[in-house]
């Protein structure tokens, strides 16, 4: 008889330790959809814990190996930022989480130069003008990553 109650008793116990966490069934995981754009490149910023991923047309593509940081017209290029948080199936690993803003330059065929940036937790476009040049000549400093 004591066995069996062991025997019962350990089954619970081994039942009732698989608690599986979910630390991030809050969040909300939104996927970015680049459409006709393609992957150039991308970076990590440890300090804010984010990750970004730049894409661009064939026009955007051409233009950022070049020196003189301009874009061809008709280059669309979207820098999208994501925060990133641990992986809970790999150890050391870190994966994307909430979207947090997608910036995107445009030129014209007159070689305008257009810039927004859209805050993805707001759902609102945000206006700045202040740090527009700096974030422009920042995505422009991006060089597309060699493939063989």
């Amino acid at each position: 008889m004591k066995k069996i109650l062991f025997i019962i008793l350990s089954v619970c116990a081994l039942f009732t330790a698989c608690k599986i966490d979910e630390p991030d069934k809050d969040l909300k995981r939104l996927v970015f959809d680049p459409g006709d754009l393609k992957f150039i490149s991308t970076s990590l910023n440890t300090k804010k814990e984010t990750s970004s991923a730049l894409y661009g047309n064939r026009e955007a593509l051409i233009s950022l190996p070049g020196e003189n940081n301009q874009l061809q017209n008709g280059s669309v290029i979207k820098l999208v930022t994501w925060k990133y948080h641990d992986n809970p199936q790999y150890i050391g690993g870190t994966i994307t989480g909430e979207l947090l803003s997608i910036e995107t330059i445009q030129t014209d065929h007159n070689g305008n130069v257009s810039y927004q940036i859209k805050n993805a937790s707001e759902n609102q476009n945000i206006n700045i003008n202040k740090n527009k040049e700096e974030r422009i000549q920042y995505i422009m400093s991006y060089k597309p990553v060699k493939r063989p």
